[in-house]
């Protein structure tokens, strides 16, 4: 009863700080750039931790460490390909995202797919905006599910009345503050979630490192190899590719690449760059680390049983740790879960208020209006995630497999192609969001041999090909557009 109330208490607690931020990031909420992209006035240290925590999500905590509790070091072929995305995405993509979003004055994805190649027929905005509505969808109520869970497992609630807690804690700071609650709270929740990841396998580990890798070796050799899998089967290519594949997706996300337009310069764009990769780097071997080292400690502990491999970190943390430092740590798979849910809300908002009512609805909205219309869009979006999550059927939670893919393979093409190919046209965009989204559908229908391969893999490859053969294909840029791509090169230089 005593440490159901410290760790009840501790939550509590972490709780109300997630909503003062939410309120002073209200008052500092003025129109739709503020409350969007937050008035573009992110450090490095926000943008970077920001991008990171909503990337990761409860997948940090959970998934990560029990795929490297099953499967050992195959993890680094996953885990590496994500830090190679992210390192490679600050470094393509940040510095002219943000000067091409200034240059066009664009605050949304699909605004900047508009404005970009001067699309009047408002096409590829509705488009993009569409993809964005339907994945996040399910993204959010997915990460409402995990919540639920966790309160369910933490305050002994029921799975209904934990999920309508999760998802207002979540909806509340997000409907109020915006995008600097979002980013502010990531903030907190990015340094927890990496100080959990850092903490937990260091004090569950005996004897340090070589001792681990004793321990592994006796357990089951194949774990330590990169080649094979857990059972000493070689990883065929399409496995390998499957895993590294996944550092593509990067390119093509809203959530993440909604960061790099709102960060304070150019200049602190290196530095929010290098505080993303150190960050991911360190999440990351920490996530692999409690996998590993509770492997051990559950061979090691025969009083001790696990059904799911994902509840490692849950389960290390409560045998190790004191009610009060248990709960802080708990509240770090509920600060992923947040991180990730409330940007999640806060694009698909700003896609149904920029992207679809001031586009269609209400063509002369003030900003006022549009602010108005992203918050009530956040309260009706998340009762839509709440409904599908009181529900969470394999059909809804099976989207989620997927929906990274889409994303990159829709987005990722269009976003960097726009930024460096000069010749590219509406026309070329058009193609490779559609083509790009559309092979992830189909591509996860059909198996065996190479359709067995990570869909993002062929969904990039054909939508990049789209891309240049129908901008070729329709004659290129046309002046207008030409002469917006020679401002852009201009302000890329002068930009601070």
């Amino acid at each position: 009863m005593e440490n159901s109330f410290a760790i009840s208490a501790t939550f509590i607690a972490y709780l109300i700080l997630m909503l003062a931020i939410g309120v002073i990031a209200y008052r500092r909420t003025s129109n739709s750039s503020d409350y969007f992209l937050g008035g573009r006035s992110l450090g490095p240290w926000p943008a970077a931790l920001s991008a990171g925590a909503s990337d990761m999500s409860g997948w940090l905590l959970l998934g990560l460490p029990g795929y490297a509790y099953a499967s050992g070091f195959e993890a680094f072929w996953l885990a590496g390909a994500l830090l190679i995305g992210t390192w490679a995405n600050w470094l393509i993509c940040a510095k002219r995202l943000r000067t091409y979003s200034i240059t066009t004055d664009a605050l949304t994805l699909p605004e900047f797919f508009a404005r970009r190649f001067q699309d009047s027929s408002k096409l590829i905005q509705t488009i993009s905006a569409f993809f964005i509505l339907l994945f996040f969808l399910f993204y959010t109520s997915s990460g409402l599910v995990a919540g639920g869970k966790l309160f369910e497992t933490v305050f002994g609630l029921d799975y209904t009345a934990a999920v309508i807690i999760g998802t207002v804690c979540v909806m509340s700071y997000t409907l109020f503050g915006g995008f600097l609650a979002v980013s502010w709270t990531d903030l907190v929740q990015g340094l927890l979630m990496a100080a959990a990841l850092l903490l937990v396998p260091i004090a569950a580990m005996n004897g340090g490192v070589t001792q681990l890798s004793a321990d592994l070796t006796s357990i089951n050799p194949e774990l330590l190899t990169l080649w094979n899998d857990a059972k000493g089967q070689p990883l065929s290519l399409i496995a390998i590719l499957s895993l590294v594949g996944w550092g593509l997706g990067y390119f093509g996300q809203p959530h993440i690449l909604a960061r790099f337009k709102a960060t304070r310069t150019n200049r602190d764009l290196q530095a929010a760059r290098r505080i993303a990769v150190i960050w991911s780097a360190v999440s990351m071997a920490g996530a692999m680390l409690v996998g590993f080292v509770g492997l051990v400690y559950v061979t090691q502990n025969s009083n001790v049983t696990l059904d799911d491999g994902e509840k490692i970190f849950m389960l290390l943390v409560n045998a190790m740790f004191h009610p009060v430092i248990a709960g802080i740590l708990l509240a770090a798979i509920l600060a992923a879960i947040m991180s990730t849910a409330d940007s999640q809300l806060l694009v698909s908002s700003s896609a149904l208020a920029e992207d679809f009512y001031k586009q269609w609805l209400n063509p002369q909205a003030t900003s006022e209006q549009v602010v108005l219309v992203g918050r009530l869009a956040v309260l009706i979006l998340s009762v839509i995630a709440l409904m599908l999550a009181l529900s969470p059927d394999s059909s809804v939670l099976g989207l989620v497999s997927y929906a990274w893919a889409g994303f990159g393979a829709a987005f990722g093409p269009a976003v960097i192609l726009s930024l460096y190919w000069r010749q590219m046209n509406r026309y070329g965009a058009l193609a490779g969001v559609l083509v790009g989204g559309v092979t992830i559908v189909v591509w996860k229908q059909i198996s065996g041999g190479w359709f067995d391969v990570y869909e993002i893999i062929p969904g990039i490859i054909f939508s990049s090909v789209a891309i240049v053969v129908i901008s070729k294909a329709t004659g290129g840029a046309d002046q207008q557009v030409a002469t917006l791509h020679q401002q852009f090169e201009a302000d890329l230089k002068d930009l601070p």
